[in-house]
């Protein structure tokens, strides 16, 4: 990536992406317009420290469909940051190290209201709060709020979409069509990902 000595608004969407989908597209063009940012940058874990690693596809693959599913897009990009970072993937270490390689951006940390509740579990959370927005969307229609001041919701449409549910179609032989790209689809079935999720 071209670093230029400007200062642009970057949202940052981590996640595992497994696979990305239509949910999470819609979801980072919305935050985008309703935050006012410049870009998203989509930032893929290799492992969430959260999540069982066994219930990953290879990160190279996950790294690709994103690549796929965001090209021609040009306030979206996608990074491989963390693949290089101690594993699991903590947030605090990612930033450090995005603040470090892009010292003009403001950064922004996208994250789902369903990851509030356990936001105080982070590692090095006060840091994270001192150092970047964080834009919380809404997981459900109550909106609830946190006892953390400064956060900033957003209520975007619902997109009952899950990565979970896509990766049993595929099991179960039903189709995906729609539900992630066309370029995510045929590279799921040429690849053979998630048949024995």
């Amino acid at each position: 990536m071209n670093q230029l000595q400007m200062t642009k608004n970057i949202g940052l969407f981590f996640g595992s992406f497994n696979p990305i989908h239509i949910g999470h597209l819609l979801l980072a063009t919305h935050m985008r317009e309703a935050a006012q940012l410049d870009e998203i940058w989509f930032i893929v874990s290799p492992q969430n420290p959260f999540k069982k690693s066994s219930d990953l596809a290879d990160e190279h693959h996950r790294l690709e469909m994103v690549k796929l599913a965001i090209e021609n897009v040009p306030y979206f990009n996608v990074l491989d940051i963390e693949f290089n970072l101690p594993k699991p993937s903590y947030t605090h270490v990612t930033l450090k190290e995005l603040m470090k390689q892009f010292t003009t951006h403001k950064f922004s940390l996208i994250i789902g209201e369903d990851n509030v509740a356990k936001f105080n579990e982070w590692k090095e959370v006060d840091w994270i709060l001192e150092n970047v927005d964080i834009l919380v969307y809404n997981r459900t229609t109550e909106n609830l709020k946190s006892q953390i001041s400064n956060l900033k919701y957003y209520n975007l449409p619902l997109f009952d979409i899950s990565s979970t549910e896509i990766r049993k179609r595929i099991k179960n032989k039903q189709s995906i069509k729609y539900f992630v790209s066309e370029k995510v689809n045929y590279y799921i079935e040429s690849s053979s990902l998630y048949n024995e999720y």
